[in-house]
């Protein structure tokens, strides 16, 4: 079956891209109003862009009134924010902060998770998350009405200690983590517990295999 996206209304669309486009990571994002208020919410419609330098990618849709979700007017007004990544043992606590809260509510509080200082940006980290991205917006490309794509630099990474295996080589153990992932439909996520490997090739030893064939 196929779908023409310019003609669907905006529910359907995004059932088309969130049901086929998954597992999603998850950015629990925390930010600060220009008073200074804290605001964490999570978000799906993220991923890593590159490393030279390291870069992060958010999608922001409007709230449910239309307008700017908080994170979107924080990091628009103060050009900061950090990427808290979310574990199974986060998880109520990440869902807590979904809730359509007025700006003045600290999701932080509400959710009874501790906040720590970060090191170059003002917005809080989440302490006890696995892993904490601090990031200041490299671009905010508007993409609809009140929706945008948010480009960040990571400029300072925290990982708990108990998943590094091997701080010199920069070993950590991504399976203990344990992280969740978003899904298709409401309310569904996943777990990192049924994997496999696969090798990428190289070219010169598929093609020396080519030729050891060819000589026999």
């Amino acid at each position: 079956m196929e779908f023409d996206l310019r003609t669907l209304p905006k529910d359907g669309r995004y059932k088309i891209l969130s049901s086929c486009v998954t597992p999603r990571p998850i950015a629990w994002v925390t930010s600060c109003a220009p008073d200074g208020a804290a605001n964490a919410a999570p978000y799906s419609f993220f991923n890593v862009l590159g490393d030279d330098p390291p870069t992060v990618a958010l999608g922001l849709l409007p709230n449910g009134e239309g307008g700017l979700k908080d994170t979107a007017a924080n990091i628009r007004a103060t050009g900061e924010f950090v990427v808290n990544l979310v574990d199974e043992a986060h998880g109520e606590a990440m869902n807590l902060t979904c809730i359509d809260a007025p700006p003045e509510v600290d999701e932080l509080q509400l959710a009874g998770l501790q906040a720590a200082p970060s090191v170059t940006v003002a917005p809080p980290r989440i302490r006890t998350a696995p892993v904490s991205f601090e990031c200041r917006a490299l671009h905010v490309l508007e993409t609809g009405p009140s929706q945008c794509a948010v480009i960040g630099e990571v400029l300072y990474a925290h990982v708990r200690d108990e998943f590094i295996l091997d701080a010199g080589r920069l070993h950590i153990d991504a399976p203990a983590m344990r992280l969740i992932a978003r899904l298709h439909g409401s309310g569904w996520y996943s777990r990192q517990t049924d994997t496999f490997q696969m090798v990428r090739p190289r070219w010169s030893e598929l093609t020396d295999g080519e030729r050891s064939g060819t000589s026999r």
